[in-house]
């Protein structure tokens, strides 16, 4: 079985394959100063809870933007699951050309999303992740990555509302319905989805006004890529296991390298 890690900002997300089946997916949360010992005894512990012996994880692939844990985690990967992982990043074989000014700059998150999106729904297409930061990636129909933008997430914009002045409370984000709103709260939930919603829009009509490809499919992921696909038009694919796909499509690829070299 293989083991997917997505490791992000906020949260490190893991997906366990059998073959092309995702059979298990579970998270926690980043923590920096852990040790490898309680990474790989917490990894243990929840892939016993899933009902996986740690003895049946026989690969691992890693896609990591938090480079100051990356030593103790793989270290408890090697010790507690005795692997050695796959960690995308620069000379990583995946199957698109990056098209930019200097690409060892573009994070393996984005990557591995460019990849599971171009290899399930071809392209033109563009990529919306919605996590920690939100991201707009654009992939040509020949699988080169063009770039895209970085902005702040939903929830970074939260933080900062609610952090910065006296008598903002911390709210649940959501849709609140309405854009005309009565009252604080939903004031605030208004001001936040709506404003995410619009740059959403603009920003993938943008990219398809400068590509000149008004046609590309638009496939969002994240944590609130769902609640922003469902109240727009401009996209028309929601996929909430892009990242964990990806890394299978892009180990599967270090594999076939291995096996032909």
């Amino acid at each position: 079985m293989l083991l997917a890690v997505d490791v992000g900002n906020t949260d490190i997300s893991f997906g366990v394959f059998d073959g092309n089946e995702l059979v298990t997916r579970f998270r926690f949360t980043v923590t920096v100063s852990r040790t490898s010992d309680e990474y790989g005894e917490l990894l243990c512990s929840i892939l016993a809870q899933k009902g996986f012996l740690p003895d049946r994880i026989k690969e691992v692939i890693i896609a990591s933007v938090v480079p100051k844990m990356m030593y103790s985690f793989t270290s408890g990967i090697i010790k507690y699951l005795h692997c050695q992982p796959v960690v995308v990043g620069a000379g990583t074989k995946t199957g698109i050309r990056i098209n930019t000014i200097n690409p060892k700059e573009i994070g393996p998150d984005r990557i591995v999303d460019a990849v599971s999106a171009y290899e399930q729904y071809g392209g033109p297409v563009i990529v919306a992740d919605f996590g920690t930061a939100t991201t707009y990636d654009l992939v040509t129909e020949d699988g080169t990555f063009q770039g895209g933008v970085i902005s702040p997430g939903i929830r970074i914009s939260a933080n900062a509302l609610w952090n910065n002045t006296a008598n903002l409370p911390e709210i649940e984000i959501k849709c609140p319905g309405s854009a005309i709103a009565k009252e604080t709260i939903s004031s605030m939930q208004a001001g936040l989805f709506y404003g995410t919603l619009g740059q959403t829009e603009y920003i993938i009509r943008k990219i398809k006004k400068e590509a000149g490809l008004p046609d590309a499919k638009v496939v969002a992921t994240g944590g609130l890529g769902k609640i922003v696909s469902e109240n727009t038009d401009e996209i028309q694919i929601y996929d909430a296991d892009l990242t964990l796909k990806g890394l299978l499509y892009i180990y599967q690829k270090q594999r076939h390298e291995r096996s032909v070299g």
